[in-house]
């Protein structure tokens, strides 16, 4: 049976085995040899993020290829560095834009010169994807071992050396909080977190024409950004490469400039994972020394951007020099990396499965939305403004377990696959009638689901 065969499925959708059966088809029918497209006609190139996710679902399946993935992914980087949000495939087309937009290999120096990257990069999830390879690994034979710590050793450096830039680029003033300039750079393109900053996006009228890929995939546009929003978007790329997307240059000549509290979470929480990783596997102390260092400066830079009224953490707009306010999944940024007293870590709690999210009653499944469904610009079809994204719910089931809430985590576990189950692996669904929406045969929804059921 197909992936995309819906015929068979029965009101309560497919079984746990087969659901897992359906997964592992969906990823190696997006494997492209070297690395997984991260769904076959929208996205049909490797992204950042995506590919950590995606490793973590190779991991149960085979260790090897989970390697595979990510050492492309790496061998990727720009020697400042950065990991970028895009790897392109050699001989794919059909996205936009594409290396042709970018021209990152002619006009920035730090770009490598063998493969064709985007000139931004994505939310730094891929420690996560190493502690799953190496976890893996260890249930199985001694040459399953070997290839995992050799990728390790292969690939400290790479590591290190991304966390060191984003410490160091995109936090100069050692505000503990990781700099976007570009809402792409988020994972959540087109969130309300963005849209006061974007309005102060102005696209000069020599922005150059393009048509857009993605509309050609999804029929419903109203599921997509829209069409000012896109030129806002590819006016910033412009931006950077009049600047040859140069790090000291970037601060000073962009219009979009924010202060990512979400990312930076991430960016605490995977320094910590990468450290005991270090610890375990004897890699070079002042390397370790440096990753909890920045683990505590950015969980620090969290804390200091909540809410005394909400406990919910804010962005913050470097242009505007002001906090930005909205009910967005991003919010709960400090619960993936800690930090709060223990007090206002519960009021957050309380209110991450409370009726402003996850305890909505009206949502079909108790996972949480993108945005608060309350909210006044909360839409339910477009993507970062409303959906539900399997891949969300997975982090937060992750952080949990890994913060010592098991009970919380199994039960986001739960609903997440309760919400899969009709096996299409959306990109993101619909939160009140569970309508799988966006692009089909995401490989990482199917990669959260085979974790989950690992």
């Amino acid at each position: 049976m197909g992936v995309g065969d819906n015929d068979a499925v029965a009101n309560q959708g497919f079984t746990p085995t087969q659901l897992s059966a359906r997964a592992a088809y969906l990823l190696r029918g997006n494997d492209l040899g070297t690395m997984t497209s991260a769904a076959p006609k929208l996205y049909p190139h490797m992204w950042s993020w995506d590919a950590a996710f995606v490793t973590v679902g190779l991991a149960p399946l085979s260790v090897e290829r989970a390697v595979i993935e990510m050492d492309t992914l790496l061998s990727a980087q720009w020697s400042n560095g950065m990991i970028p949000h895009i790897v392109f495939a050699n001989g794919r087309d059909g996205y936009f834009p594409g290396p042709a937009r970018w021209e990152c290999r002619s006009l920035a120096a730090a770009a490598p010169q063998h493969v064709d990257t985007s000139g931004i990069t994505q939310p730094p999830v891929h420690a996560i994807a190493v502690q799953r390879i190496l976890d893996h690994s260890r249930r199985r034979g001694r040459t399953t071992r070997q290839v995992a710590n050799e990728f390790l050793d292969r690939r400290w450096g790479n590591l290190v050396r991304w966390h060191r830039w984003l410490a160091d680029a995109r936090d100069p003033q050692g505000r503990g909080r990781v700099t976007i300039f570009h809402g792409w750079e988020s994972g959540m393109d087109n969130s309300p977190r963005w849209d006061s900053a974007y309005a102060n996006v102005v696209p000069g009228s020599d922005l150059p024409p393009y048509h857009r890929a993605d509309l050609d995939h999804v029929s419903d546009a109203s599921m997509r950004p829209s069409d000012l929003e896109y030129d806002r978007y590819l006016w910033l790329v412009e931006q950077m490469k009049r600047a040859h997307y140069d790090d000291a240059l970037l601060p000073g000549v962009l219009d979009f400039a924010v202060e990512d509290v979400f990312v930076s979470a991430i960016f605490a929480m995977a320094c910590d994972v990468l450290a005991t990783i270090g610890e375990d596997y004897s890699k070079p102390r002042a390397d370790v020394r440096d990753l909890r260092a920045w683990s505590d400066r950015f969980r620090s830079g969290v804390v200091a951007a909540t809410s005394e009224r909400t406990n919910t953490a804010r962005d913050f707009d470097l242009r505007a020099g002001r906090w930005i306010n909205t009910e967005t999944i991003a919010g709960f940024a400090p619960l993936l990396c800690g930090g709060l007293s223990r007090e206002r870590e519960r009021a957050l709690l309380r209110a991450f499965e409370g009726p402003r999210f996850c305890g909505h009653p009206d949502l079909r499944y108790a996972v949480p939305p993108s945005n608060s469904p309350i909210a006044a610009n909360f839409k339910p079809r477009e993507y970062w403004r409303g959906p539900v994204w399997p891949v969300m719910t997975w982090l937060f089931s992750w952080a949990f377990a890994r913060r010592g809430w098991p009970e919380r985590a199994a039960r986001l576990r739960e609903e997440g696959l309760r919400q899969v189950r009709e096996g299409s692996f959306a990109e993101y669904y619909e939160p009140f009638t569970g309508e799988p929406l966006g692009s089909m045969q995401q490989s990482w929804t199917a990669a959260s689901v085979l974790d989950w059921l690992d």
